[in-house]
């Protein structure tokens, strides 16, 4: 087979990949939860050092409860808060993200629990 050949079929390939993508998004129904209800959402976005950012959508239940929406590892990540004696911290699964004022740090418990894996972002 040429190289030609090979190139063609490799695009072929890459373009039905990405048309079912966009396909299963469209079926996805959006999450509605009527026993809590939301105010408003609040976007922010965090430049941290070393030049990476995050963009954080915070939701405040009416029942005290507040959730944290973020792109993990390109997955979009919804979290829960929980205790802290200082901040909002928010979890899912291995992955905590400790908002303080216009701060935040990421952790990720599966490098260290106690050290995050972003210090010190900052909101804009």
């Amino acid at each position: 087979m040429n190289l030609k050949c090979l190139l063609a079929r490799r695009r072929r390939m890459l373009l039905a990949v990405a048309s079912l993508a966009t396909s299963v998004q469209a079926w996805a129904a959006p999450l509605v939860v009527p026993q809590i209800q939301i105010d408003r959402a609040i976007d922010a976005v965090y430049r941290c050092p070393g030049g990476k950012s995050l963009k954080v959508t915070y939701f405040n239940g009416n029942n005290g409860q507040s959730f944290a929406l973020m792109s993990l590892q390109g997955v979009p990540t919804l979290m829960v808060n929980t205790m802290s004696a200082d901040g909002v911290r928010y979890q899912a699964g291995f992955m905590t993200w400790w908002n303080k004022g216009r701060g935040g740090d990421l952790y990720d418990a599966r490098v260290d629990p106690n050290r995050p894996v972003l210090r010190g972002c900052i909101a804009k």
